[in-house]
């Protein structure tokens, strides 16, 4: 579906154009043209193709989808892949904007991305001496937007971080809720790192030594989204290191519960161990023991096994056994 056709000179909207009229303004000096598509099916991206002049490779990537975050060269048009992450309901959602930037003309092309980047058309189009530098500009405008919707994700994944941590040392019973929201958040982590890892190497072959000609004149701008991303990548290796390390203890938490668990069960488990011993000697019915026939051998013996096992209970629950 196409969202914007326009046409710019030096820095200034010209108009909306039709798609079919693509190539003539091409032809007109310091003017460059901006097309922005969200789901194209195969006859849009034909017709682009077509208008631009695009490599037939870039086209198939940006026509099929679900590629890794990258940057490529096709003549003097760069081809990047950004992956476009989004928060919904606590759940991650990731998109894919593709990007076309040659010497006058920029295509974007975005799928399964909710939000869209008319606040960067906007914000590009009151900034008529930086859009003045064409193609380059927009192209970093477009990446910078994609990588400040990373900031609220991992946010996000901080948050959640600590409200687990607050509950880590709760009750036993919260112990295989806590492991499982870690092991979704470490998921979470996973997904934007995945996005954000990709897109440094891309980014980074944008400023400083041998650059693209579209981008020439936007290096340190570039160079500010892989400062950025290099902000975003630390801390989600933090968060990564405190989800393990919170696993870690969370599973400690768990041994050492039911340690304590197993000394309970073995003390009352020797207590009622001397209970045993006494019946199985007395009940063995030998001839001469004296004591089964004496007149107070059956409360002596009661009151054995009862001091014994009352001694053997406060040695356990003085040593914290019980």
């Amino acid at each position: 579906m196409l969202i914007n056709c326009v046409a710019y000179q030096e820095g200034k909207k010209l108009s909306d154009i039709p798609v079919e009229d693509i190539s003539e303004y091409l032809k007109q000096p310091d003017t460059f043209v901006w097309v922005a598509l969200r789901d194209p099916d195969k006859a849009e991206i034909s017709t682009m193709q077509e208008e631009f002049s695009l490599h037939e490779l870039a086209v198939e990537d940006a026509e099929r989808g679900h590629q890794r975050p990258k940057m490529e060269e096709y003549g003097d048009c760069v081809f990047v892949v950004v992956q476009v992450v989004e928060l919904a309901d606590d759940e991650l959602s990731v998109g894919e904007l593709s990007v076309f930037a040659g010497p006058n003309y920029v295509l974007s092309v975005r799928r399964d991305a909710n939000q869209g980047f008319l606040g960067v058309r906007a914000r590009a189009e009151r900034e008529p001496h930086q859009l003045r530098k064409g193609a380059g500009f927009v192209l970093y405008a477009l990446i910078d937007a994609v990588v400040d919707r990373y900031f609220p994700v991992v946010d996000m994944l901080d948050s959640e971080l600590e409200s687990i941590e607050d509950h880590i040392f709760g009750q036993v019973g919260e112990q295989r809720a806590n492991v499982e929201r870690l092991y979704a958040l470490k998921r979470k982590a996973q997904v934007l790192r995945h996005a954000v890892i990709p897109l440094m190497d891309a980014v980074g072959r944008l400023y400083g030594g041998r650059v693209p000609g579209v981008v020439v004149e936007t290096q340190e701008y570039l160079r500010d989204v892989h400062d950025h991303l290099f902000r975003i990548a630390a801390r989600l290796d933090a968060i990564r290191d405190t989800i393990n390390t919170a696993i870690q203890v969370t599973l400690s938490m768990v041994a050492i519960e039911e340690n304590d668990i197993s000394k309970k069960l073995a003390a009352y488990a020797a207590i009622f161990a001397v209970f045993t011993a006494f019946a199985g000697i007395w009940g063995m019915n030998f001839e001469f023991m004296p004591e089964l026939k004496w007149k107070y051998g059956y409360p002596v013996a009661l009151a054995t096994m009862a001091c014994v096992c009352g001694y053997m209970y406060r040695r356990f629950k003085k040593a914290g056994w019980i």
